[in-house]
């Protein structure tokens, strides 16, 4: 994290903007995610986002599927076989063509790493002229949804290396890379052979800071252009400052309490239950989160409309009714207040981060609404990466997160990732659902609108009643924009920062 630089940072990596004219200058991004990697598989959607690397397919802000490096596509009747045709033209930023065997070799890739790919039931990816050819076990649904994901990636051959690792991002985007400095510095050019519009931008420059304060002051001061992921109090006190605009766009991700479904603890569902009802969503939503429509009454939020059920009966507090669940549960108070027993006390270790400013505040408020039903939490601020961590390595008990239901644009994706029967890093863990994998499953193959609407409340209803993750507030993405630049607008997929289509006032 980036928790020493101070607000001249940006500054001092790129140039400052009124050192420069307007053709020359680099327009400053600040977000909180590091550049953790330069393969795919573990930061690609950095270089999505700064339009560095391309995806064979994208999204429009519905989520629909439309051409990017394929310029279209067609799929066998049997649903087996889809056929991509490539854009003519094309040049990764080291001059080399875009060959079918080219981006071929880069899905291969993809294939064998962990994302949303290995998922899809694939049997061969190959190339087939100006064309991909991708052939199925069983059909799939969400293949062009996954097709956009920033995991899938196409590199030029020079970007790997012997053991397919990405050690160089050289992509097709509007955006070539000039100096790159893992974890947080990034300077990038406007690529001269791009093969779509130009960018009137001609250079950018990314900084990954991981404090909200240090990211607010950026904005505030100038010394950034563009500053994402605003905590509540910064996002107030930058309304009133006339230099700058502050975006905020309801996004399909949600703040979920991820539950460890095996644990002694937990693995009963009326103990998640217990812990959903001493929740105040009503609370953070206003009091943290400053947006009282984001207190989440399920998981999929209203911006996934087909996923959300709007009879759903909601979940809410009531402390009462989780202190009975417990009492079924064998749980009494002990002298200090905390439930026991066998002799142990309902004691569980909260993990959360804070490259999202929001969550300890949130995590911080958990604890103490849980604590008026016995059960005592501690909480454990650290990286992101510990919740995978923990998932995998078995020693996770709660975390409080952020999930994107639509970075993948098809939430269907990233639901066979949770909640299949294997469980998932940001999903599912120690909880199987025969129910839900069928309905998973043949989600997976159907056509038919009818039935998969039907298929998608049965799957809501499923996840509101085993409660494998627990709800807490929907999120909104946030952006602090000088009023240097304009033509800002939030991806609600964020996928993209959307660069290429900005420009410097007059």
């Amino acid at each position: 994290m980036l928790g020493a630089l101070g607000i001249g940072a940006v500054a001092a990596f790129a140039l400052a903007p009124s050192a420069v004219s307007a053709q020359d200058r680099t327009l400053s991004i600040v977000a909180p995610w590091e550049i953790g990697s330069t393969d795919p598989s573990k930061a690609g959607f950095v270089f999505t986002r700064l339009e560095v690397a391309e995806t064979l397919l994208d999204a429009d802000d519905a989520g629909q599927p439309r051409p990017a490096l394929a310029a279209s596509w067609t799929v066998s009747e049997d649903r087996l076989s889809w056929r991509f045709r490539l854009r003519d033209g094309v040049r990764f930023h080291d001059g080399t063509p875009m060959t079918a065997e080219a981006a071929v070799a880069s899905l291969r890739l993809a294939l064998g790493k962990p994302g949303p790919l290995k998922q899809a039931p694939v049997a061969a990816i190959d190339a087939d002229g100006g064309e991909i050819v991708i052939r199925l076990s069983e059909p799939f649904g969400p293949l062009p949804a996954t097709l956009a994901h920033s995991s899938t990636q196409i590199l030029a051959p020079a970007s790997y290396a012997e053991n397919g690792q990405a050690t160089q991002v050289i992509g097709t985007g509007p955006y070539r890379i000039e100096r790159l400095e893992p974890p947080q510095r990034l300077v990038a050019a406007r690529f001269a052979d791009y093969w779509g519009t130009k960018p009137a931008v001609e250079r950018i420059g990314f900084l990954a800071a991981g404090r909200g304060e240090t990211r607010a002051l950026m904005a505030e001061s100038g010394d950034a252009d563009i500053v994402f992921t605003l905590d509540p109090a910064s996002q107030k006190r930058l309304r009133g400052n006339r230099k700058l605009q502050v975006h905020a766009v309801p996004i399909p991700r949600t703040v979920t309490l991820k539950v460890n479904a095996g644990h002694p603890f937990l693995q009963d569902v009326r103990a998640r239950e217990a812990l959903s009802l001493t929740i105040d969503r009503a609370g953070i939503a206003a009091a943290i989160l400053r947006t009282p429509d984001a207190a989440a009454g399920q998981l999929l939020p209203p911006s996934l409309p087909d996923w959300h059920v709007a009879g759903l009966p909601p979940l809410g507090r009531d402390v009462g009714r989780a202190s009975a669940l417990l009492a079924e549960l064998g749980w009494t108070k002990g002298a200090d207040g905390i439930l026991e027993r066998g002799g142990q006390p309902f004691r569980l270790t909260l993990r959360t981060f804070s490259d999202r400013p929001e969550l300890p505040l949130i995590a911080t408020a958990i604890q103490d609404q849980a604590r008026a039903a016995g059960i005592d939490l501690r909480v454990a601020i650290g990286n992101s990466s510990d919740i995978p961590a923990g998932h995998r390595d078995g020693t996770l008990e709660l975390a409080l997160m952020a999930r994107n239901f639509a970075l993948i644009p098809d939430p269907l994706a990233t639901l066979l990732e949770d909640f299949g029967a294997a469980g998932g890093d940001w999903g599912a863990m120690g909880w199987t659902e025969p129910r839900m994998e069928a309905v998973l499953a043949e989600l997976r193959n159907t056509t038919d609108p009818a039935r998969r609407s039907d298929l998608r409340r049965q799957a809501a209803s499923l996840l509101q009643a085993g409660l494998p993750v627990i709800p807490v507030a929907w999120y909104q993405q946030t952006a602090a924009v000088s009023k240097r630049v304009e033509g800002f607008t939030i991806d609600p997929f964020e996928r993209s920062y959307r660069l290429s289509r900005l420009r410097w006032a007059p």
